[in-house]
């Protein structure tokens, strides 16, 4: 099984509002919390390890029932070190997926492959429009200045929350209450972008309208129909 376990079915680019959410749906929208992978950042597993490997043993990598790559990365993403999550995989699924684990931790710099269409200035026009912009993401702590060196967009956001420092996860809904203490902003004026359909979920179960993420231009003119007053495409 390729990608992470566990995704429900849930559209893309339509805002939800379901649970705890509820509540919020059709309030007035003062922040807007983005997820980094593939959202404000592209995050590419494969492109880190295409110097080494055959497209057949990535493939297999990235295949959860085969390497266990994602049930780990998760572990990571919780607060596990680097060197310890090896040694889970290396016991789970044995030294072969290890090793190339090891390699891609290693080489991780070059699973990060640049910008999203649009991000950028995206976040530029909502702090002009006086929108608090914020970052929640999943992301092992042993690499994540990675991110902070390569991808400037990160150091305009006004504030972030990182769940290897924390040792809390998405989808779980602590790390959403804690993000919203940490930035001292409320649920109810809140929208989470994650392209990852369960964070959506966790984020509602907190009380946070969300969408999942896919096309730039649908996500601005989605704001703009929910009251967001930025640049429309033209």
């Amino acid at each position: 099984m390729k990608g992470w376990p566990g995704e429900p079915d849930m559209e893309y680019d339509v805002l939800v509002a379901d649970g705890e959410a509820a509540a919020n749906a059709g309030k007035p929208i003062t922040d807007v919390i983005f997820d980094f992978g593939n959202v404000l950042i592209y995050w590419d597993p494969a492109a880190a390890l295409i110097p080494r490997y055959s497209q057949k043993t990535i493939d297999e990598f990235l295949d959860n029932d085969i390497s266990g790559f994602y049930d780990v990365n998760d572990l990571m993403d919780g607060g596990m070190p680097t060197d310890e999550a090896i040694a889970v995989m290396r016991e789970r699924t044995g030294d072969k997926w290890a090793d190339i684990l090891r390699y891609y931790m290693d080489n991780f710099r070059d699973s990060l492959t640049g910008i999203v269409p649009g991000a950028r200035v995206l976040v530029n026009d909502l702090k002009a429009a006086g929108i608090g912009v914020w970052g929640l993401s999943n992301w092992e702590a042993d690499v994540f200045h990675v991110a902070e060196e390569q991808c400037d967009i990160l150091q305009l956001l006004d504030g972030k929350l990182v769940s290897g420092f924390v040792h809390l996860r998405k989808p779980h809904k602590d790390i959403y209450e804690a993000a919203l203490k940490q930035f001292g902003i409320k649920a109810e004026g809140a929208l989470f972008i994650d392209d990852k359909a369960m964070n959506i979920v966790g984020a509602n179960s907190a009380g946070i309208r969300g969408v999942r993420f896919q096309d730039p231009v649908k996500l601005r003119q989605l704001l703009i129909a929910n009251g967001v007053n930025i640049p429309d495409v033209q």
